[in-house]
């Protein structure tokens, strides 16, 4: 799912803990259809429960808990983490400061998704929803027993104040979106409110724009003067389970549940929230970070270093069992890691340039020497799904690409051609095969780049030169390996390595030739893949750090996000897909198809874990007495 968060997580994370489509961010891409419970009114208004844009949703309007909780789950106990580099704001919505981890913790939305129906949305701040049949507006029937974290009890005016700040406060590349979307904002009583549609608003997208923004306090914002584009040292007003129990600067911050939550006794949220206090301590390297882990400083650990996986982790905690090793498959589109290039140089815009390039990574020998070869390699956007292009084009593909062809935005290659995978190379060694220099080598000649007497590559007297730049040294092993087989071609390659603050400005104005982008797309992608990839968006963006400007993406997006079945929607993803794999912006990197966790034994989770998240601070607990034990034997700090 897409949404107005302002900048790249920078701090270590593994992968989503669960997967909240109306939480912590406002998401663009959820469409709209029947529910299972609705009932048809006069005017052709319909009233449900929640809704799904394909097919029935997963849960009644009187389910008693969520299938993959355990609703007699036992409250209590704290579960600690760490995050890498550091941190000066808990505003993530904007473009100043580098947010802290978890900072949305304690944001809801109107709305609320599951992680076990990829495709369904339910009313959570409101009882029931009506809408007209042709989707001209939703009217939202609040609850009236939702508070804040302080006690204030949140009405239609915070909804409506709260969706304003992102019209009028959001991030450029999200405004420059939705703008023109919405008609009209109407609260009808202090517990009623109607989002009224333009017709530029895309039908799949109405319901979750409006049920889907982040809600917060609006005599809180408008007493301390707090803007949604301007840093924060204290999280926003929200109406979550967990709030601000301490902060550390740079060091470490602490969430602690919120003993009067207004939630605590929905269906949703049984056997959810379990943990006293949410603890993330800050390192500055990922072997500090290991170190302290085994000393028991922290207790949950979500690896994604895939050498440390396969062989650190046989320290004496773990042969003692005290920690607990576990791998969780994950159900979710993959998480495709890139290099990728900034299409606003020059020399970047030659397809035959960045071809080469990419040959000279060697993910083979990436995957076997530094990885234990446990990664995969995302050769699309929707990697690990039925998203994914895949030999030559369907007839369904070739009715949306030929016209982009026939006007000369295409090659006619891409008719007949398979989905473009990149070129496999030998495992046994970095360097790649001669003949895979040979190929890159005249490529680069065709594009003018010359090898001169001392083995470099010029055009009209510039040396190609590529500046890579990353904040994290887990990096150096992959990224110096690279620049060596770059440099063997003749190309002025360096990696730049710098701190959070930098690496994140940097971005930020463009000032790099290569950098690194976790592509990570939906299930129902739709207005959120503008974000990604749409022109519009290229001048000033946290996703399109590419700087894509290309006119046949941008007419195949427009035909995704107008998709009305699962069908059609399929078979635009796939177009995209082909099309974005043909451009060669991206070279891709890995992806992880499971969680790789590390704990220490005193936490449980059902036995049963559902597709779409691994739901460790969501529906995971705390076993008392196993943790007294993991005390009394000196196990942890």
């Amino acid at each position: 799912m897409t949404g107005p968060q302002a900048k790249v997580a920078v701090i270590e994370t593994s992968k989503p803990e669960t997967v909240t489509r109306w939480g912590t961010a406002l998401a663009l891409g959820f469409g709209l259809a029947l529910g299972a419970a609705w009932s048809a009114k006069a005017e052709n208004v319909i009233t449900s429960h929640g809704f799904s844009n394909f097919g029935e949703l997963k849960y009644s309007a009187d389910f008693e808990h969520l299938d993959y909780v355990n609703p007699d789950a036992p409250k209590g106990g704290e579960i600690s983490t760490w995050a890498l580099g550091n941190f000066d704001s808990f505003n993530q919505y904007a473009r100043q400061g580098v947010a802290a981890a978890q900072n949305t913790i304690g944001s809801e939305s109107i709305l609320t998704s599951t992680a076990d129906d990829p495709y369904g949305s339910y009313c959570f701040m409101c009882t029931t929803m009506e809408y007209s049949e042709d989707l001209k507006w939703v009217t939202f029937n609040l609850r009236d027993d939702v508070t804040f974290s302080n006690g204030t009890p949140m009405t239609a005016e915070d909804i409506a104040y709260s969706f304003n700040l992102f019209q009028t406060q959001g991030i450029p590349e999200y405004r420059r979106i939705v703008n023109g979307w919405i008609e009209n904002v109407e609260v009808l009583g202090p517990y009623k409110i109607k989002f009224t549609f333009t017709e530029e608003a895309p039908k799949r997208d109405r319901i979750g724009f409006a049920g889907g923004t982040p809600v917060f306090s609006k005599a809180w914002f408008e007493e301390g003067g707090i803007r949604l584009d301007e840093s924060t040292q204290t999280p926003f007003m929200s109406t979550g389970a967990y709030v601000l129990d301490s902060v550390d600067w740079n060091r470490q911050v602490i969430y602690r549940r919120n003993p009067d939550y207004w939630g605590e006794g929905l269906p949703f949220n049984k056997g959810r929230n379990n943990f006293d206090r949410i603890r993330i301590e800050y390192f500055a390297d990922r072997a500090a970070a290991l170190e302290a882990f085994k000393a028991g400083e922290y207790t949950f650990r979500a690896e994604s270093d895939a050498k440390d996986w396969a062989v650190n982790y046989d320290f004496p905690a773990v042969q003692k069992g005290w920690v607990k090793k576990e791998e969780i498959p994950d159900g979710t589109v993959g998480r495709a890691l890139s290099f990728v290039f900034n299409l606003d140089r020059e020399k970047w815009q030659d397809g035959r340039v960045r071809e080469a390039i990419a040959m000279m990574f060697n993910f083979e020998w990436t995957n076997a020497a530094l990885f234990d070869g446990l990664f995969a390699r995302p050769t699309s956007f929707w990697p690990n799904t039925d998203l994914a292009a895949s030999g030559p084009p369907s007839e369904g593909e070739i009715a949306l690409l030929k016209p982009l062809v026939e006007e000369g935005l295409l090659p006619e290659s891409i008719l007949t051609e398979d989905a473009y995978l990149p070129i496999e190379q030998n495992a046994e060694r970095a360097r790649p095969a001669r003949s895979v220099f040979r190929q890159a080598g005249r490529l680069l000649e065709e594009a003018g780049w010359e090898v001169g007497d001392d083995g470099m590559r010029r055009k009209d007297g510039e040396v190609l030169s590529l500046n890579i730049i990353q904040f994290n040294p887990l990096y150096d092993r992959v990224v110096n390996p690279y620049v060596e087989n770059l440099k063997a071609l003749g190309i002025d390659a360096e990696l730049e390595r710098m701190d959070t603050a930098q690496y994140v400005e940097r971005r930020r104005a463009g000032d790099f030739d290569m950098t690194n982008q976790g592509f990570q797309m939906g299930f129902e992608p739709s207005t959120g893949l503008k974000q990604w990839f749409d022109s519009s968006t290229a001048d000033n963006s946290s996703r399109n750090l590419m700087r894509l400007r290309d006119p046949a993406v941008d007419r195949i997006i427009p035909q995704v996000i107008e998709a009305d079945t699962l069908e059609g929607l399929t078979t635009g993803v796939h177009a995209l897909d082909r099309v974005l794999r043909h451009i060669g912006f991206a070279i891709p990197q890995w992806y992880n198809k499971d969680y790789w966790l590390a704990y220490y034994d005193m936490y449980r989770h059902p036995e049963t874990q559902p597709p779409l998240a691994v739901g460790v601070y969501d529906w995971w607990w705390y076993d008392a007495d196993r943790g007294e034990e993991l005390r009394t034997a000196g196990a942890l700090r």
